[in-house]
């Protein structure tokens, strides 16, 4: 397998998950944006041959520093992601690139027929029918990595849309979930960094306590499953142990539950359709007592998931722009040049001052991609 984006949180799972089952899973590539001293390790406790780095500085520094193995072939830039997505000997590419330079490597290795585990929520937002469309083209299984989609992934597992009342995915709610809401106003970028159970990179943490996260999740449910807008719901479940609910036509549900750790998405998707030992001693505790609780989504504290409801109504290019003024939000926000409330702000502007129809190929997502953010930045100077 290749891995793109071996050094985030995503990757370092991942890692584990090759580790404890070598026998099975051998990295034959890996990528990262700009650290090269990590990747090197990473090569040489793997023995991977093929390095890519997006950042040409930190492959020129790679390639100079006398770290990675002898032999190893680097690949940089663009480029650099798509020659390592279609590597010949490998079988599955995991994709956990953050932003859209994950997009066309995606594609490639769609084209290459190899099997997708997908963890960047950014691809199927910006660029969901095409994704979808390229792999049912091509028969290449696109297996989700996140561990709501994972979990809907086996809820849904052979059943149609048509059978399907509504699919809700679960939210910790994040740093902020039980602060009064007038304390929102004194939030700085450190306190959003603070998630009570996950351990991810800072975008998407913040985007965890804004429940924007959850937003750019049900866009993606929607895409991967073949769902409407409606279909889609999310709820908080602050012990992050039910990942998703699937209710059907008849009124019956059917839960998915583990521990809230991304070893065990990512190794679903790696070893499908077998199943096989965890490789830790993670389970539930059901030799003591423990509590599951539920409760509706506050509009007034998360309205980026409300922002998100309404792209996805209104489609077309909604859902990129969404995530694209989110991302220059968020990044303006953790250089604290706007307020944490100010991130909704900048989206809404964002959303309302564009035009929404639906891109008609790639290059037209990418420029509308490119426009909401511009238009976003503009709104945050």
């Amino acid at each position: 397998m290749v891995l793109l984006g071996a050094t985030g949180s995503i990757g370092e799972n991942t890692l584990r998950v090759i580790a404890a089952h070598s026998d099975r899973l051998e990295l034959v590539g890996i990528a990262a944006h700009g650290k090269h001293e990590q990747l090197a390790g990473i090569a040489r406790q793997f023995g991977v041959r093929h390095v890519g780095l997006y950042d040409p500085a930190a492959c020129a520094a790679a390639k100079s520093g006398g770290q990675f193995p002898a032999g190893t072939v680097f690949y940089d830039g663009p480029d650099g992601l798509r020659s390592l997505a279609t590597l010949p000997e490998a079988d599955t590419v995991l994709v956990a690139v953050v932003g859209t330079a994950g997009l066309q490597p995606t594609l490639d290795a769609i084209a290459a027929r190899k099997t997708i585990a997908l963890a960047s929520k950014e691809i199927l937002v910006l660029a969901g029918k095409f994704v979808m469309a390229a792999t049912r083209a091509s028969g290449s299984p696109l297996l989700p990595v996140d561990s709501e989609h994972n979990a809907a992934f086996q809820c849904l597992e052979g059943r149609p849309a048509s059978h399907v009342r509504r699919l809700v995915l679960t939210a910790s709610g994040g740093a902020f979930r039980d602060w009064p809401l007038e304390r929102l106003t004194e939030v700085k970028p450190a306190d959003a960094l603070k998630h009570p159970i996950w351990a991810m990179g800072p975008k998407v943490t913040v985007d965890a306590a804004t429940m924007a996260n959850k937003g750019l999740e049900l866009i993606e449910a929607q895409a991967l499953f073949g769902l409407r807008a409606d279909q889609c719901q999310a709820v908080l479940h602050p012990q992050s142990i039910v990942h998703c609910l699937a209710e059907f036509t008849d009124g019956s549900m059917l839960a998915h539950l583990c521990p809230p750790s991304m070893t065990f998405p990512i190794q679903h998707a790696l070893l499908y359709p077998d199943r096989a030992a965890s490789g830790t001693d993670q389970s539930l505790p059901l030799d003591k007592a423990f509590s599951l609780d539920f409760r509706p989504v506050e509009a007034a504290r998360y309205p980026m998931l409300g922002l998100a409801r309404r792209a996805m109504e209104a489609g077309g290019g909604a859902p990129a722009i969404y995530n694209a003024a989110n991302e220059v939000a968020v990044a303006a926000f953790l250089k604290c040049k706007i307020t944490f409330l100010e991130i909704p702000r900048v989206v809404e502007q964002t959303l309302s001052a564009m035009n929404h129809s639906d891109p008609a190929d790639l290059a037209a997502v990418l420029a509308l991609d490119a426009e909401a953010r511009r238009v976003a930045s503009e709104r945050i100077d």
